[in-house]
């Protein structure tokens, strides 16, 4: 309960929800099983509901995907979801000592997985997929995910406040490349993987 109040006071107030998160110090088991896995559940549900049985409006009527097609996407996609943020959590710990501070995976995927509640959140969007509004909200998501990390790291990770800019921003330069790599896996997947099947 503490992790999904910690969840939603990190979107809702900041500061006050990064220091609660920081004096928890939470185990890397505990961050995972309760925050990561159910809060990357919400994405990765309800785009499978918006796009089996809403659709995607771009021009015309609603482009559906079967549900064999889409169910194996939004399994990678929550998979993805998860292992971003035990990679990138992996990355915060390992680069602690270089800002003077102690690492540990656990800290690190306490970072990036609260610091995600925002983009995790934004995902019962898919329920009702609309391309303009997801790309206005996912683009300001995306923003206050950013902010959030700035805002975190210094708690969480014990870093002196003359650093964690710095920290931060290295994080953030990290997360650019990654999700740079994974849109580059997504085009193989698309022609190895599981491709869409359409249904009007």
């Amino acid at each position: 309960m503490n992790s999904l109040v910690n969840g939603f006071l990190v979107v809702f107030s900041p500061r006050q929800g990064w220091h609660r998160i920081a004096e928890a110090r939470s185990g890397l088991m505990q961050t995972l099983a309760l925050h990561t896995i159910p809060f990357a559940l919400i994405p990765a549900a309800c785009w499978y509901y918006g796009v089996t049985t809403q659709g995607w409006v771009i021009m015309g009527d609603p482009v559906k995907l079967t549900a064999a097609s889409a169910l194996p996407m939004c399994v990678l996609f929550y998979l993805a979801m998860v292992a971003g943020v035990i990679f990138l959590g992996y990355m915060v710990s390992w680069m602690a000592g270089s800002y003077g501070t102690a690492g540990g995976l656990a800290k690190g995927v306490t970072v990036i997985s609260y610091t995600a509640s925002p983009f995790f959140l934004a995902g019962i969007l898919g329920l009702y997929p609309v391309l303009w509004l997801d790309i206005l909200v996912g683009t300001l998501v995306a923003c206050y995910c950013i902010y959030l990390l700035f805002l975190g790291i210094g708690p969480v990770m014990e870093v002196p406040p003359e650093r964690s800019f710095l920290y931060a921003s290295a994080v953030f330069a990290v997360a650019l490349v990654a999700f740079v790599a994974l849109l580059g896996a997504t085009v193989v997947l698309w022609d190895l993987g599981p491709t869409p099947e359409y249904t009007y």
